[in-house]
């Protein structure tokens, strides 16, 4: 008898087996039916008409909406949209470059022009969105705040970096065991030097882009030069000058000359000073000998 039931317990495993397997790749090509977008994919979103939704796994109102969305999938083939879905807590440069306040957040695409989804969050609402083309009905997102803008590449950028610096202060502090007043001095250290470099940077490119300019040190005689310059007459049909004189030269006989005013001016008051001097002395030897 056990041998007559081993044949039939062996049909009953190849049986569960071949199910398994049979349902496997149903379930897989069930899930690939929403399509995962991430900072490497991200521009196939930019052609074609996409329904992305940005989620977190620990967002209850997002985690009552898969269903929805999943079912929602199953007629992207027939209304001509892909459905796809984000993780914000796996893709901070994607929540960044389509500015993520809320969740979960339902854009749509089309041709590159993105649009948010602010209606009911029901399959049946997102199939007369698509099917009745209610989406051209809301104004577009600005040119300047498309995800593929310089700014909002500039602001992924940086939620990607600050997603950097968390992992490696837990780096710091949970692995290597730095406390945390540590890691900190580490960060602000990195932050003081890689603003010295870049001042540097920008001097040295200011510098050779306008260099300055070396102004030569010029007397300022411009009076002079108006009082000393000798009219032109006319000589041959022709106008020259009748003085040959420079125009340093004639700085230079300016200088002079108010050099010798000023000395003059200086010896006038030291003889006016020393007149002054030996009157008052005399006035008081004389009245000195005048008490005696």
């Amino acid at each position: 008898m056990a041998a007559a039931g081993a044949p039939g317990r062996l049909r009953l495993r190849l049986t569960l087996l071949l199910a398994v397997f049979m349902s496997v790749p149903a379930v897989q090509a069930k899930k690939s039916l929403v399509k995962v977008i991430t900072d490497h994919n991200w521009r196939e979103i930019l052609e074609g008409e996409w329904m992305v939704e940005f989620y977190a796994p620990w967002c209850p109102a997002c985690q009552h909406l898969q269903s929805e969305w999943n079912e929602f999938a199953e007629w992207s083939d027939d209304l001509g949209v892909n459905v796809a879905k984000v993780d914000v807590t796996e893709q901070p440069g994607l929540s960044g470059r389509f500015i993520i306040t809320a969740l979960p957040t339902i854009y749509h695409c089309k041709d590159g022009e993105f649009r948010k989804y602010q209606g009911p969050r029901m399959k049946n609402d997102f199939i007369d969105f698509i099917d009745g083309k209610k989406w051209e009905a809301i104004e577009p997102m600005y040119s300047w705040l498309r995800p593929s803008s310089f700014l909002m590449t500039s602001m992924s950028a940086l939620f990607q970096l600050s997603m950097w610096i968390r992992h490696c202060h837990n780096y710091f502090t949970e692995v290597i065991g730095i406390p945390v007043w540590g890691s900190y001095g580490i960060f602000a250290l990195i932050t003081l030097f890689s603003g010295l470099a870049l001042g540097l940077i920008l001097v040295f490119v200011a510098d050779c882009v306008l260099p300055s300019r070396r102004y030569k040190h010029q007397p300022h005689c411009s009076q002079k030069k108006m009082s000393l310059t000798k009219p032109l007459k006319p000589q041959d049909g022709h106008f020259q000058e009748e003085d040959d004189e420079t125009e340093d030269d004639l700085c230079s006989q300016a200088k002079e000359s108010s050099s010798r005013t000023f000395e003059k001016a200086v010896l006038k008051d030291c003889g006016d000073y020393l007149q002054d001097s030996v009157r008052k002395r005399t006035m008081e030897y004389t009245s000195r000998a005048d008490d005696s």
